[in-house]
């Protein structure tokens, strides 16, 4: 199967090319065996509802109402545990259960074949009805569930923190992902940004929300449905005192995003100004949540939110106590003692450069390129046309990739050296490795690591035909891609731009892309997209490249390579890109 793109986009917004949709409830999914599908060793799972009432707001300049009901999935006697993985593109994505045994994790469970069909949730978890005064049923519709969404302790001796990642992932090439709801915990069952609005009049409704039998079988759950009254008022962003504030929150711009790994909508993109685009458009003023984690330096549709803002700062609170408790530093909060994510050394490392031999190293990996269109120069660059794509660089592991750069006064770059650390997070080494250049470009405005990333369009034959002139980055863990690698760090800190790349007086940064994330770049600007304008019509590949230059001390330098294939067509001014499957991958 193969997907024609054939929209010109003007520059620089490529709104919602990679959004990647949530997977709809489908008729094939295989249940479980009678012998399977009791929960006889797994925690005690209940639905409940926050409050019997809500009050959801329907925005003129908005389609509709987001249904935030309120409703959670509790947690007790021993947390939700998921492993979704799948071995390649070519095998399906799969899914296990941790069962727990005294607090340790045993064997898992493996869920059947079919369970999921990719890293966004479980598909058609809840199911809602929606019914008027008259008792007229208007809604029924069934959503998925990410464990990962927005959640908070439901009794006070509940462990203070969760260990679980916040959000799904959404990029259509990820590896890996860990869900859960820990212990004493509960997980809202709201679908945010996977989920459509409703055209919903304005008025008062009876919600009931239960959780589908396939479920309900599989984990154990009872089948008592939650029951909200709800309200629909309508509003508009510019009425009164409060419409600026609105507008915000409509548009995800209100979040807060003060724990690890939430990337505010401001740094969402790479482009000019950026601004989040409709794709990225955050959940309603209701539920105290916005654009999360794992939209990338690119128009990528954001995952479900993590956590409200006040719980935020209680975790992490407490979560500075435990670090204080057990040596932890920012970004590390396992016990792990690894090297701190962002803090820069005071001064240039001394002594004799060297790499051991027995140190833990970085693995970094491509992925292949994906949200692939035809756009065009604007006004800046008239009588273009440009091959416009995303591409992640991720860290396999076992080690982060710790890289400082320090500035001598009055130089305009820095130099770059790679940091090695033991087990215990002793630096053991370092090797000069490149400069860092200040990026002074609107969308940018940064510290960029040079020889990162190589971008190149490769003929048929897999030779050269054009390379992108991007290959200084400034690292970002934007993308969750595989967290079931070894020492994978479900909570990294520097999530966006604004934590990770300095400013222009810095006179040292710290960039690292920690174990399991990747770092996302949308090539959408003249200069770091394809131009192909005189390039022949034919079937051609996009080369993602890590480590070009090989500067970069890994652990296998022999996967840093990634190919997709595309078929250029068209005619000068009005050329288009057919993308087909990547083995069972069909993600433009």
């Amino acid at each position: 199967m193969t997907t024609k793109r054939t929209t010109r986009l003007r520059r620089p917004l490529l709104a919602g090319t990679t959004a990647v949709a949530a997977m709809a409830v489908t008729a094939g999914f295989m249940t479980a065996a009678p012998d399977q599908a009791k929960a006889a060793t797994g925690p005690k799972l209940s639905l409940i509802a926050a409050t019997d009432a809500v009050t959801l707001t329907s925005w003129k300049e908005e389609p509709g109402v987001y249904l935030d009901l309120g409703t959670y999935l509790t947690a007790e006697g021993s947390p939700l545990e998921f492993k979704v993985t799948r071995k390649s593109y070519k095998d399906p994505v799969t899914i296990s259960q941790t069962v727990f045994d005294g607090g340790k994790a045993a064997k898992p469970k493996t869920l059947p074949l079919g369970t999921v069909k990719d890293f966004s949730g479980l598909p058609g978890f809840t199911e809602i009805t929606l019914t008027d005064k008259a008792g007229k049923k208007v809604v029924s519709r069934a959503e998925s569930f990410c464990p990962n969404n927005a959640s908070g302790r439901v009794r006070p001796d509940a462990p203070a923190t969760s260990k679980y990642p916040e959000s799904c992932p959404t990029n259509p090439f990820t590896l890996g992902s860990v869900w859960g709801v820990e212990k004493g915990w509960a997980s809202n069952t709201y679908a945010g940004s996977y989920t459509q609005p409703l055209k919903l009049a304005v008025g008062t409704y009876t919600a009931k929300i239960g959780v589908a039998k396939k479920y309900r079988d599989l984990f154990g759950i009872a089948d008592k449905p939650a029951t909200v009254k709800v309200t629909v008022q309508e509003r508009s962003w510019e009425e009164g005192p409060g419409g600026a504030a609105a507008r915000s929150a409509a548009a995800g711009e209100h979040a807060g995003h003060g724990s690890a790994h939430q990337a505010p909508a401001a740094h969402a993109g790479h482009g000019p100004g950026h601004a989040p685009t409709p794709a990225q458009a955050g959940a309603p003023e209701t539920s105290g949540a916005g654009v999360s984690y794992n939209v990338g330096h690119g128009p990528l549709k954001a995952a479900p939110p993590a956590l409200p803002w006040a719980l935020k700062k209680q975790q992490q609170a407490a979560r500075a106590d435990m670090q204080l408790r057990t040596g932890d530093t920012a970004g590390q909060t396992d016990g792990s003692r690894k090297a701190p994510a962002l803090k820069p050394m005071s001064q240039r490392p001394t002594g004799k450069a060297s790499v051991p031999a027995n140190v833990p190293k970085p693995d970094l990996r491509s992925l292949p390129a994906y949200g692939i269109t035809i756009s065009d120069g604007g006004q800046d660059v008239p009588g273009k046309d440009y091959l416009a794509f995303s591409a992640n660089v991720w860290n396999a592991g076992p080690a982060q990739l710790v890289v400082d750069g320090f500035r001598s006064p009055g130089k305009a770059m820095m130099d770059a050296y790679q940091y090695f650390y033991d087990a215990n997070g002793k630096q053991v080494g370092y090797t000069p490795t490149g400069t860092m250049e200040w990026d002074p470009r609107p969308g940018h405005v940064h510290w960029h690591f040079t020889d990162f990333a190589s971008y190149r369009l490769l003929k048929a034959d897999q030779k050269e035909a054009v390379r992108s002139g991007k290959e200084a980055f400034c690292l970002a863990n934007t993308d969750a891609v595989d967290y079931t690698v070894k020492n994978a760090n479900w909570h990294p800190y520097n999530t966006d731009l604004s934590t990770a790349c300095g400013q222009e007086n810095s006179i040292s940064v710290r960039e690292v892309l920690d174990v399991g994330s990747g770092d996302t770049y949308t090539q959408d600007l003249p200069g770091q997209s394809f131009d192909i304008t005189d390039v022949p019509n034919g079937t051609y590949y996009i080369q993602v490249l890590a480590n070009p230059a090989k500067r970069l001390k890994e652990t296998n330098l022999d996967n840093n390579s990634a190919l997709r294939k595309i078929v250029l067509g068209g005619t000068p001014g009005k050329r288009t890109v057919t993308v087909p499957a990547h083995d069972l991958v069909n993600a433009n």
